[in-house]
């Protein structure tokens, strides 16, 4: 696993820490790889506490309804997959204007809003954050549906917290290692899909058909 350097088009940041900060986990926990950012989110919950002024959010496949958060985000994080078109597991960080290019691994629906839809909604209303990090991961395996993050993708998790945390430290969100386990209903991620549940339940490739359910294929007579 290998980090490629920060790529960015924007100006140059000021020092004043911003007022609201907004650290969203992009993609779909079915598909593989595809869960990467929520993975992100929610062990980042597990594992750190941060200042009342601080939203972690499981952004899932939610699209445009995630438009709230980004216009009121002074600074916003964000974990995805991304196809860098690199080696499986290397982490990319992007920032500011440089961030809506990159956004996004694959489309789940012809009726799914990117978020690159998202982040030119926010610019257009004039209410996007004035600091923007994402940090990315390449994927090796997106089209195993009930599969579970490929081992290269989960090792660069660690790495990609690492730098999570750091730019929060740098924004002023005062992350602190957790001393007491989270409370199930704080969670951004629903228990029953968290990565140990998930992985512990679901049935192996060889009981269920990962590409979509055999029942329900016609075929034609």
């Amino acid at each position: 696993m290998s980090t490629i350097p920060t790529e960015s088009t924007c100006h140059p940041r000021g020092d004043k820490q911003p007022a609201r900060i907004v650290v969203l986990g992009i993609g779909n926990l079915l598909w593989a790889d595809e869960g990467f950012g929520v993975r992100c989110i929610e062990a980042l919950q597990r594992r750190w506490s941060f200042a009342d002024h601080v939203q972690l959010i499981d952004g899932g496949t939610q699209g445009l309804y995630l438009i709230q958060h980004v216009q009121e985000a002074d600074a916003l994080l964000i974990f995805d997959a991304i196809d860098y078109g690199l080696e499986p597991g290397t982490l990319k960080q992007v920032r500011d204007d440089a961030v809506p290019r990159f956004m996004g691994a694959k489309k789940m629906s012809l009726h799914q809003t990117g978020f690159q839809e998202v982040l030119s909604l926010a610019t257009l209303t004039g209410k996007y954050p004035q600091q923007v990090l994402l940090i990315g991961c390449q994927p090796q395996e997106l089209e195993d549906y009930g599969g579970s993050l490929r081992p290269v993708v989960k090792a660069a998790m660690e790495e990609a917290l690492a730098l999570g945390v750091a730019e929060l430290e740098r924004w002023g969100a005062q992350p602190m290692e957790r001393q007491t386990p989270l409370a199930p209903r704080e969670a951004v991620t629903l228990d029953e899909l968290a990565l140990s549940a998930y992985e512990a339940q679901r049935p192996a490739a060889e009981e269920a058909c990962r590409i979509g359910d055999e029942r329900f294929l016609v075929k034609d007579l």
